[in-house]
């Protein structure tokens, strides 16, 4: 378990490109959104080629606060992903409205940074500390364009809450220290392979403060105050990263903490997990229904989204990790792509953000039209799309694990936002176009980025057995801790 600099080699990457644009930020001109795109491309690359290049590696080093393992494997993948496709969309949008700022792209990867830590980390304090690494970032991206007062207001609630949030985390820290008289997830796991002492009720004290922080994360009812602010008052890159990588860095917190305590975990704590995914469910949905701004609409959709993920939280063990990992890279991907699309179409300062300023455009822009009409179809769950394929997996992984009741609400509550997804759709193609239109300039990188998106999309509806198979080795790997004491013995 010594200091083997190659199992942190992905995260390496990312940070050293983050120093590398804010130095070069320094010195370069006009050509400045161009170039910061083209290295933190590269960055991105070198990433996941080191990740790939970890593969087949598993173990734990820096004495036990690092592990690698095929589920770490897996979100940064997805981390990357979200972290690129973001790069990509932002980069006309920052150029045009920011003046180029700079540190834009260096806080977006040193936010990435502290996911990949998360994800990355057998030691609670090492997963608040990447928590905040994360987390400190998002704050100032909520708030970086100075021009923007929705945006000011975006960031203080954001801090705020999430301020409060971690003193929640840091308690069940604590409590879990008082258990085991170690926060190191490889000695807790030991306890449990010898038999050896614990406390219960600490335990299960600070897996309940544990979950109400990280609860905030995944915006998860009744956790999710701040996120319709946010995500409107946010600029759409912002908010399209930070609805994507920031909920999947703290689910992979989630599946890794109840893989390790899943010993000690009651039946009662199964029950609270159920009662949670069914309320944040029902709770995004129904009040969804209501919204008229696109951005608040997504960020209700986002609630829901992050009650079928709990879904797959709740069944556990090797079907439900797996469904977990397969759903959020499908929304990763769905829901930046739906983002791209409203910053093509939003106007200069995001003036046109209501759905019905959509109207007219599936003739307008008929290539953009339809990739916002997939991206919606997707996110609603209908066949031949990612998030069919995405939402079946995990439905079937409840049924197969007598969650059947679960399953049925969760089907239920996709029915129900048919409802506001095809609205968007409706607006496009049925509706007359207002007499006032945005300017859209069109940006090389961001029809990359929708195009990626969509590609990815389609193919992960039609021809998802590769990436299943994939989440599936990963998921069979969630008995880590077997794994670690077999390995620190």
């Amino acid at each position: 378990m010594g200091f083997n600099w190659i199992l942190i080699s992905p995260e390496i990457a990312v940070l050293a490109t983050g120093f590398i644009l804010l130095i070069l930020d320094l010195f370069i001109g006009k050509s400045r959104g161009f170039l910061l795109t083209a290295v933190s491309f590269i960055g991105i690359m070198v990433a996941l080629w080191l990740n790939y290049q970890n593969y087949s590696i598993m173990g734990v080093g820096f004495q036990g606060i690092v592990i690698n393992d095929p589920i770490g494997f897996y979100f940064k993948i997805i981390f990357c992903m979200g972290t690129l496709l973001t790069v990509f969309i932002s980069s006309t949008y920052v150029s045009r409205e920011m003046k180029g700022m700079g540190e834009y792209y260096v806080l977006i990867f040193i936010a990435t940074f502290g996911m990949m830590v998360m994800a990355s980390s057998a030691d609670l304090i090492t997963i608040f500390l990447g928590l905040e690494v994360m987390s400190i970032p998002l704050y100032v991206l909520a708030g970086i364009h100075r021009g923007r007062l929705r945006g000011r207001e975006a960031a203080m609630k954001y801090f705020l809450l999430g301020a409060f949030a971690s003193g929640f985390l840091l308690y069940g820290i604590a409590l879990i220290f008082g258990a085991y008289g170690s926060t190191n997830l490889v000695e807790i796991s030991q306890r449990f392979l010898f038999s050896s002492g614990f406390s219960g009720i600490l335990t299960g004290a600070g897996m309940v403060f544990l979950l109400v922080g990280f609860g905030f994360k995944i915006a998860a009812a009744p956790f999710h105050m701040w996120v319709p602010d946010v995500y409107e008052g946010a600029t759409a890159p912002v908010t399209a990263f930070m609805s994507a990588g920031p909920k999947a860095a703290a689910f992979a917190v989630l599946f890794r903490l109840f893989s390790v305590f899943q010993p000690v975990i009651s039946d009662n704590f199964t029950t609270i997990l159920w009662i949670l995914a069914v309320i944040t469910m029902l709770w995004g949905n129904l009040l969804a229904l209501s919204q008229k701004n696109i951005k608040r609409m997504l960020a209700y959709s986002s609630i829901a989204h992050a009650g079928y993920v709990l879904i797959a939280l709740t069944v556990g063990g090797r079907d439900g990790i797996s469904a977990g990992l397969f759903y959020l890279l499908i929304y990763t991907i769905v829901n930046i792509g739906a983002f791209s699309i409203i910053i093509f179409f939003s106007g200069k300062n995001e003036k046109y953000e209501n759905i019905s300023d959509y109207a007219g455009f599936g003739y307008k822009y008929p290539f953009a039209a339809i990739a916002m009409t997939v991206f919606m179809l997707a996110l609603a769950g209908f066949p031949a799309t990612a998030g069919f394929a995405g939402k079946y997996k995990i439905f079937v992984a409840a049924i197969n694990s007598g969650f059947i009741w679960l399953a049925i609400i969760g089907i239920f509550n996709s029915l129900v936002s048919v409802w506001y997804y095809i609205g968007v759709v409706v607006s496009m193609y049925m509706k007359q176009p207002r007499d006032e239109s945005p300017t859209v300039i069109l940006s090389m990188t961001l029809m990359v980025a929708v195009l990626v998106a969509f590609i990815g999309t389609v193919y992960l509806g039609l021809f998802p057995d590769d990436w299943i198979a994939l989440s599936d080795w990963a998921g069979s790997h969630y008995s880590w801790a077997s794994i670690v004491g077999s390995l620190v013995r």
